[in-house]
């Protein structure tokens, strides 16, 4: 089923339970997808499983930065909401990866692209944020990067 279809469901299923915090979440969800849908160049089309989990990691991220200004501002009650809505939308997202299968798999990057030291950041980063795209945060995998060649005994 696709994620617009899961989307729909799972509305129906809040607006039943009156759940508003997921009902907000998910409608926004759908009104990105819609969005998406309806983007010049997309002619309509139903989004791929790329750009799904794309669309959902962006809001994810969004959430998550939100809740960390709330969080600096003091602002407890906003943090809380946007945090709930971080959980909801984690739900739609693929497992996330551990950190030692985050390492184990950079380190099987820069082997391949032949990287030596901090230098060849951006090209690990490029392939590594390709790669794990959806299954690891970027600034998860950014931090891996950088200690691995930081530590060029890999």
């Amino acid at each position: 089923m696709a994620l617009k279809e899961t989307i729909d469901a799972d509305i129906k299923k809040a607006m039943l339970a009156k759940d508003k915090v997921r009902l907000l979440t998910l409608r926004s969800i759908k009104s990105q997808i819609l969005l998406a849908e309806t983007a010049e160049g997309a002619h309509g089309a139903a989004l791929t499983s790329d750009a799904e989990i794309k669309l959902l990691t962006k809001a994810a991220k969004q959430r998550r930065e939100a809740a960390e200004t709330y969080q600096k501002q003091f602002r407890s009650d906003l943090e809380e909401t946007e945090l709930a809505e971080l959980a909801i939308i984690e739900e739609y997202l693929p497992q996330q990866m551990s950190e030692a299968d985050i390492v184990e798999h950079v380190v099987g990057i820069i082997q391949r692209v032949g990287a030596t030291g901090p230098s060849d950041l951006g090209k690990v980063m490029g392939v590594a944020a390709r790669e794990l795209a959806g299954q690891a945060d970027g600034r998860v995998i950014s931090q891996v990067v950088s200690n691995l060649l930081n530590n060029t005994n890999v």
